[in-house]
């Protein structure tokens, strides 16, 4: 045992270690539990952060500690003001020995409340850089909040190859390590398989023959949401076996479809909006489909791109960070270029037409994850980092 380690768990005798973990938004807490369960089990005591929500009382029932502090994703200098002052309270009540953060407007605001509260370790992981997809003014304020966020952070981790590039050519020179292939959650290979309990849900959604292409997430522009729908449109008039589940709910105030996308996913039956699903029910839309598609102009490393991949589908993917370090084109799915209508018809036309260059890609789809992203070897490179810097 390294001489940190031993000082370590001497210490944790008398008064345990304590990690703030923070995100934005309730929902996205749930990628938190494998951490907190392996923090746990590490001896640490972990205190969660977020906006208030139904996730956060859940948490609390299992017996974490969470604050609930409100927290715009939006630019929102007065409410902003607000959420910092909250978090200042925060930190200097629990005193913790180091805050880490991931999503943008809870890093911005947690490493500049950590900053002004002297947290001795301040951990930021960006997630995805919302300014890559943004032009003008809008660019600028972004990019300039990503750079205060470096600049409070003492160590910072770009989830995936793609995010380190554009963080050190764009924003700041200082450190930062990429942690074991870039995804920083990783995937659970026994949830994400087809178990009989997932798969007779899923033979329930099946229907007949009909190929069906899935999308798991925010239903909105920043997605690809307009050229999926517009694409599916023109593949369904010249098919027939053809349908499209849309997995997620729509941000009608971040970021609304366009009209004639709207038209279509009301007017189209072979179009189905199911929801945001979650659990064996979220496997089970998996386990019914052939193809993930996933058109999205912007991530950092995207989870439904990991999970599609567990549970053995192949994947048409966009040309940005995250994706193509996680899809190889013609290998475990298609890589197309961002925003473009007709690439994306090609690449749908394709799987569909092509069964066994389909069944190809599938059959190497589970077999891509598991050797790269599989959630033990995810949180053992985490714990690994937070022994280095503790």
């Amino acid at each position: 045992m390294c001489i940190k380690t031993w000082y370590r768990n001497q210490y944790v005798v008398n008064q345990k270690i304590k990690i703030i973990r923070t995100v934005t938004v309730s929902q996205s807490v749930s990628f938190l539990m494998p951490v907190i369960e392996e923090m746990w089990r590490k001896g640490f005591e972990v205190v969660v952060v977020s906006s208030p929500g139904i996730e956060l009382e859940i948490l609390k029932s299992m017996g974490v500690k969470v604050w609930g502090v409100p927290m715009k994703r939006r630019i929102s200098p007065l409410d902003d003001l607000k959420s910092l002052w909250h978090l200042i309270q925060v930190f200097q009540k629990e005193k913790p020995q180091m805050v880490h953060s991931m999503t943008p407007k809870a890093g911005l605001l947690c490493m500049l409340a950590a900053w002004l509260t002297r947290v001795p370790r301040r951990v930021h992981t960006f997630t995805g850089l919302v300014w890559t997809a943004t032009i003008g003014l809008s660019r600028k304020i972004l990019m300039f909040t990503d750079w205060l966020t470096c600049t409070c952070a003492t160590h910072i981790i770009p989830e995936g190859q793609g995010v380190e590039v554009d963080l050190r050519r764009y924003i700041t020179k200082k450190p930062m390590k990429v942690l074991g292939h870039g995804n920083v959650c990783g995937v659970d290979m026994v949830r994400f398989s087809r178990r009989p309990e997932v798969m007779c849900k899923a033979n329930d959604l099946r229907k007949g023959e009909l190929f069906t292409f899935v999308f798991v997430g925010r239903l909105v522009g920043d997605k690809g949401i307009n050229e999926l729908v517009a694409a599916f449109e023109r593949l369904c008039h010249e098919y027939y076996n053809v349908r499209l589940i849309l997995v997620g709910e729509q941000e009608v105030d971040l970021d609304p479809l366009r009209l004639e996308t709207m038209r279509a996913i009301r007017e189209n039956t072979l179009i189905e909006v199911v929801g945001a699903q979650f659990g064996d029910d979220l496997l089970a839309y998996y386990a019914a489909s052939d193809c993930l598609v996933f058109p999205s102009y912007r991530e950092g490393f995207p989870n439904v791109v990991l999970e599609a991949g567990a549970m053995g589908l192949p994947s048409i993917v966009t040309d940005i960070n995250g994706s193509r370090e996680i899809i190889v084109d013609g290998q475990n799915g298609l890589i197309i270029p961002v925003k473009d209508v007709n690439a994306l018809y090609d690449a749908m036309e394709c799987l569909l037409l092509d069964e066994e260059q389909t069944q190809r890609l599938a059959a190497r789809a589970r077999s891509f994850i598991e050797a790269r992203f599989e959630q033990s070897f995810v949180m053992d490179c985490l714990c690994k980092f937070y022994d280095e810097i503790l």
